[in-house]
């Protein structure tokens, strides 16, 4: 191997470029800096970032900058990859180190880093708070809610808790187990916030993220996160636009009750919501024909769950707690709107 020449970074660099790295693509379309604010504010709430008054001594080494390690953590949600793995991709591809405009002599951040970064943010509740900037910011762009909503929700399963039924009752009745205080290094491993649910006859453990995206560009406007017990149905009035220019509303059968067609009749929406037979009252030939018409437009909520599984990989929750699991998937939700707003400029420039 010879030794590295003076330009030989650049036309590495030019060569991804004529690859299109979408890396480059992102750098250049977010407003990365617009979230700086709302990043410092998180940071210097707890403890991470001090003003050059407050610090003792401006000797040692800088604070890293919040809207680098913010494009790490959108990094992560992209390509699912734990603190470990971001610290080793940062060292070993150029197109991440670019994303986060590192050269090869600068240092990354350290997987500690990354925690403790992220921790300052899930702690000032601050992720709902960008993905709210970044919704406005579409919106001013151009990409405002248009043609209706249409609403879903998606289990994020969690590592499987391992415990008694004492254990689980006692989860349930909102009570910390006796032997868990006793220990606390195996408390702190324990995720008391999860539960279990079942679909399709499975039974699945961990969190449910519960979407409303528009129909015309597939983005996602509103969003919650709950444990995956939660009925999907308890979360439809949160997660409604009011801004989106049409009425309609889509949703499927486990949405539809007489409250919440109460509750949309109130709001001024008109209900696009599947409807469900009920036992010695299947529905009728034209009530399934409705129901396959509405399924053609409610497909496209499952396009994003779909993307967010399998592009990104999002199919399990590292963190342990609810307020954890916010952040990460409201990190997830708030990145394929990333992903999507750049999609959505490369077909609108073809």
């Amino acid at each position: 191997m010879g030794q590295m020449g003076f330009f030989d970074v650049s036309q590495r660099y030019e060569g991804l470029d004529r690859k299109g790295d979408p890396l480059a693509l992102l750098a250049e379309l977010v407003p990365w800096n617009e979230f700086r604010p709302k990043l410092k504010a998180a940071l210097k709430a707890k403890g991470l970032r001090k003003s050059v008054a407050e610090r003792k001594s401006p000797a040692g080494r800088k604070p890293w900058d919040e809207v680098a390690i913010f494009k790490a953590l959108v990094l992560q949600a992209l390509y699912n990859l734990s603190d470990e793995q971001m610290e080793y991709q940062l060292r070993d591809r150029l197109s991440f180190m670019r994303f986060l405009g590192l050269s090869l002599e600068d240092r990354v951040p350290d997987a500690t880093t990354l925690w403790l970064y992220r921790e300052a943010l899930v702690k000032a509740g601050a992720v709902e708070k960008l993905f709210a900037d970044f919704d406005a910011y579409l919106r001013a762009q151009g990409y405002a809610a248009m043609g209706g909503q249409i609403v879903d929700a998606s289990i994020v399963a969690a590592p499987k808790q391992r415990n008694t039924r004492d254990e689980n009752a006692a989860i349930k009745a909102g009570e910390v187990p006796q032997e868990w205080l006793a220990d606390p290094s195996k408390l702190r491993q324990k995720d008391t916030d999860a539960r279990w649910t079942k679909k399709n006859g499975r039974s699945h453990f961990g969190y449910k993220n519960h979407i409303g995206i528009d129909r015309k560009h597939k983005l996602v406007r509103r969003y919650t996160v709950t444990d995956a017990a939660c009925h999907d149905s308890q979360e439809f009035a949160n997660v409604l636009d009011g801004s989106n220019s049409n009425a309609d509303v889509w949703a499927d059968s486990a949405y539809r009750s007489e409250e919440a067609e109460a509750m949309l009749a109130q709001r001024g929406l008109r209900s696009r919501v599947h409807r469900r037979g009920a036992r010695n009252h299947p529905l009728s030939e034209r009530e399934q024909a409705g129901n396959t018409t509405r399924s053609k437009v409610r497909a496209r909520v499952e396009h994003v769950f779909g993307h967010q599984t399998t592009a990104m990989g999002a199919k399990l929750v590292r963190s342990i707690g609810l307020a954890r699991a916010k952040a990460k998937i409201g990190m997830m939700n708030l990145a394929y709107n990333i992903s999507r707003f750049a999609c959505l400029h490369r077909m609108a420039t073809a």
